[in-house]
């Protein structure tokens, strides 16, 4: 099976933490080029001096912030006059917890904003380059919520939703260039998104925090949370040459907690 990323670079949104830096590792492992993208400077370098590199490798990082998708463009732009990307991961941050009807409209506009504007931009920055190379991987790093929408998470179920059916209509667009589009839906992986819902959940449920971890973990038929490492590992699988004819699906990560097929 051929998982060799060796002169392909990768950019991986989201990567000083969680799933982005686990999966900036795992790229760089199988040989990738690797451009880090957060707005955090400091964050970014602490990153780029963790991934493996080999003398043929040459890493970077890029700072951007998904809440100014004009700067988010003028920077990519730029980037690409003189690097070309064959592979792209989508992950930012989800939006605060909270029921739908609670939310301000000023919420799914600020979340589609990150999530589906700012992927857009960078697809369609990066798509002509793929086109160029014949290889393009777009892999969206979403949640078992578009799946199943998850109780209190109003917004991010509905930004989340657009997003898969957006990368679905996008599969089927560059599928005849080489490119394939697909997304990761991790279940409860162990990142600072999961520590901040375990802390809503016991505080609106008048628990310890302990109990509240206690209870995602029973619904979880493996009996436990990922690390961030196993989730990554997916996403670089679909980075890589071996899954060439694998195009326009949601893979759940989740230890079978997602009772949906």
């Amino acid at each position: 099976m051929n998982l060799d990323l060796s002169g392909k670079r990768a950019i991986v949104c989201g990567s000083t933490q969680g799933i982005g830096r686990a999966t900036a590792v795992e790229l760089a492992t199988l040989g990738a080029h690797v451009t880090l993208v957060a707005r955090n400077e400091v964050k970014l370098k602490e990153t780029l001096a963790i991934l493996p590199s080999s003398t043929s490798q040459n890493h970077d990082y890029l700072v951007a912030d998904f809440d100014f998708p004009d700067q988010l463009k003028e920077t990519i732009d730029k980037y690409l006059a003189s690097h070309p990307v064959q592979i792209l991961i989508n992950n930012t941050g989800g939006p605060p917890a909270g029921k739908v009807l609670d939310a301000k409209p000023e919420e799914f506009i600020k979340a589609i904003t990150s999530h589906l504007i700012c992927s857009q931009i960078l697809v369609q920055a990066l798509v002509p380059h793929m086109k160029s190379a014949g290889y393009g991987r777009i892999i969206n790093v979403i949640s078992t919520s578009v799946k199943i929408p998850i109780k209190g998470l109003g917004v991010s179920n509905t930004t989340r939703g657009a997003v898969a059916n957006w990368a679905k209509t996008l599969a089927h667009e560059v599928a005849p260039f080489g490119i394939t589009v697909n997304n990761v839906l991790p279940g409860t992986t162990m990142t600072g998104r999961l520590e901040a819902i375990i802390k809503n959940n016991a505080a609106k449920a008048g628990i310890a925090e302990d109990e509240a971890k206690q209870r995602m973990i029973e619904e979880v038929p493996m009996g436990r949370i990922s690390s961030p490492e196993e989730v990554a590992a997916a996403i670089a699988f679909l980075a890589s040459p071996a899954a060439s004819y694998i195009t326009g699906i949601n893979l759940p990560v989740d230890g079978g907690r997602t009772g949906s097929l």
